[in-house]
């Protein structure tokens, strides 16, 4: 894994990170990692990514069996 290093945060800024780390029971180290991570699944796909139709294709564990869903499933015959 990579590492980043990151120079000259304002204070302000560093402590906000810090409560907020505090608040969500992790280290800075991790808190810091997991809005990276937030902002970079915002970032939109290249223009190569778009043609592939399985690349906003998104998994979701719900404890259960797995199951496939459909547009159908949700919307009915209306097709909403």
């Amino acid at each position: 894994m990579k590492s980043l290093h990151i120079r000259h945060i304002d204070d302000h800024v560093l402590d906000a990170l810090k409560r907020r780390a505090r608040r969500h029971r992790r280290s800075l180290q991790k808190e810091v990692e997991s809005l990276l991570a937030d902002a970079a699944r915002m970032v939109p796909p290249d223009a190569g990514e778009l043609n592939n139709p399985l690349a906003s294709i998104r998994t979701v564990s719900t404890g259960r069996r797995e199951m496939t869903w459909s547009r159908e499933s949700y919307y009915g015959d209306d097709g909403r």
